[in-house]
């Protein structure tokens, strides 16, 4: 992804004029989730510029300058408001070098509640997030993953004793699950964070398998990660053709 993130957060990279992070945070709201933490750490001021100038940015409006001007009336403006949910973003700085569970602990002081929802700003999905969470509520454990089977990078063969090929799959979805992030935790699951270093996805998950407190929500449907140009494109091209899955709202 160089060519995108060389001067810009992966966040921030757009699909259909769009940051990545906006198409994640309409999937949340579309679920009735409106408030958001945002853990920066590469170029975080870029993500803080994004939210400081979103609504001059996504209206028109009319700017009032000089003192009498901006005194009879107020010195901005905005006229025909786009439709957009109400979002709450709170930004916080977690360091440039913090790892994943690093910077969820650095996070967590503007959490709310004991239940709060975690997931990567580089991934898009048809998760359907209230199932998810309801999910959660059932089965009574700290913490939820949502899981799905991966799809071969590669094309699959079965072969005969003599090597005849007896089958041929391009690139077949596989046996095993592959978590998609879109985790729902308790927050005591913070306990298991161990400062800056913390890698979430290591020791702490370990330990909530270990002490089986870890449960895997099963989604069959569509999620793809950002992580290659080639990527970037197909999830634009989805985009441009009306055809994203991911567009729940």
């Amino acid at each position: 992804m160089r060519e995108e993130t060389e001067y810009r957060p992966k966040p921030l990279v757009e699909i259909g004029g769009r940051p990545i992070l906006w198409h994640i945070m309409k999937m949340y709201a579309a679920a009735g989730f409106h408030h958001f933490v945002l853990c920066l750490g590469y170029r975080g001021s870029m993500i803080k510029d994004y939210f400081l100038n979103y609504e001059p940015m996504n209206n028109d409006f009319t700017v009032r300058l000089g003192h009498q001007a901006a005194s009879a009336k107020a010195p901005l403006e905005f006229h025909d408001a786009h439709q957009e949910q109400e979002f709450e973003v709170t930004l916080a700085e977690t360091g440039l070098n913090t790892q994943t569970g690093g910077r969820v602990l650095r996070g967590s002081r503007y959490l709310r509640d004991d239940l709060f929802m975690l997931t990567y700003g580089d991934g898009v999905a048809d998760v359907d997030i209230a199932k998810l969470v309801e999910f959660h509520h059932s089965h009574g454990k700290l913490a939820t993953v949502t899981v799905m089977r991966p799809v071969s990078r590669f094309g699959v063969l079965e072969l005969a004793s003599d090597g005849q090929v007896s089958h041929f799959a391009e690139k077949p979805q596989t046996n095993s699950w592959a978590s998609a992030g879109f985790f729902v935790l308790h927050r005591r699951v913070l306990e298991l964070l161990d400062g800056d270093p913390c890698i979430f996805e290591n020791e702490p998950l370990q330990r909530l398998v270990a002490e089986q407190q870890l449960v895997a929500f099963r989604h069959s449907g569509f999620f793809y990660a950002m992580d290659t140009y080639r990527e970037f494109q197909y999830l634009n091209q989805l985009w441009d053709s009306g055809q994203a899955p991911w567009k729940v709202w």
